[in-house]
């Protein structure tokens, strides 16, 4: 089971790159070639308008629905052969997050009929993917007592890494509606930006109960494990403050209307925030959540 794991993400890896290429065509899907023409007056450049066959469109989607159910493969092996959640190291844990952002990607992007959220967050599966090999070992390695038989800590890391997932929509969204330009629709191909400040507010709703609920959960198992419901870990700390940029975003939308390039900027700070907790903290700076090693 753990090759099969193994060379099922390496194929749904592929297949991200390619979809991720397929939906940057079918966005951007008309380009100028210039051929040479013979005439009269000698051999001019001729420019010639390319556009991609309407199956374009779909080919993506069948290309980001294959990419999920490969990725999904690789995470039930993966828990299979180690007859656990499979987020017990930063290989497993940023495996199932580009899974995880892969799978919000498709049920967004079915909810809203909105084929430019992938622009984004398959570019950002893929590089966590290709961090994954480039940095971590895929073998299955023994956990540390702290990780073992504990299932609040399972679905402590599980809600967390679904929470992120969900989050990623609300960034690519806010990144696309900063492109389109606040109320004006520079991309025809592209949602306009109150369609995409609609894709982010509904995802950052799908991502913030998650993320409310994983901080909860930690610090429950954090008191069993460790006497104490907080420590102000750096972790921790970091955790908190991204809820504490979702949670004024949300405030700042339904209490004060904001909806434009104000919000979009907020939700890319609380990714920033994410990344920095996923990243750094746990790269960079020691704490009590290095247990996992890698």
């Amino acid at each position: 089971m753990e090759s099969l794991s193994y060379y099922a993400f390496l194929t749904g890896f592929v297949l991200c790159c390619i979809a991720a290429a397929t939906y940057a065509a079918v966005a951007f899907g008309s380009w100028t070639a210039y051929r040479q023409a013979q005439t009269n007056a000698g051999t001019l450049s001729v420019a010639v308008s390319i556009t991609l066959p309407g199956g374009a469109d779909r080919l993506a989607r069948l290309l980001l629905y294959a990419t999920v159910a490969l990725l999904t493969v690789s995470v039930g092996a993966r828990a299979a052969a180690v007859e656990r959640p499979p987020l017990g190291n930063l290989w497993e844990y940023t495996v199932a997050l580009g899974w995880g952002m892969v799978l919000f990607t498709a049920i967004f992007q079915a909810a809203f009929k909105d084929r430019a959220i992938p622009l984004v967050t398959l570019p950002g599966a893929a590089a966590m993917m290709a961090v994954a090999l480039a940095f971590f070992p895929s073998e299955v390695r023994p956990l540390v007592p702290a990780l073992q038989s504990n299932r609040i800590l399972g679905l402590h890391v599980t809600t967390m890494m679904l929470a992120y997932s969900a989050l990623s929509v609300s960034f690519a969204a806010s990144a696309l509606q900063l492109v389109q330009g606040g109320g004006q629709r520079r991309f025809e191909r592209l949602p306009d930006a109150d369609a995409l400040s609609d894709v982010a507010y509904w995802s950052v709703l799908v991502g913030f109960p998650l993320l409310t609920l994983g901080i909860a959960l930690g610090a429950y198992w954090a008191n069993s494990a460790w006497g104490r419901y907080w420590g102000w870990d750096p972790k921790e700390t970091s955790a908190l403050l991204t809820w504490f940029v979702y949670a004024a975003y949300l405030h700042a939308r339904g209490l004060r209307g904001w909806e434009g390039k104000r919000a979009a900027w907020l939700l890319i700070a609380g990714y920033a925030a994410v990344l920095f907790t996923y990243f750094a903290v746990n790269f960079l700076v020691s704490g009590l959540h290095s247990y996992a090693g890698v």
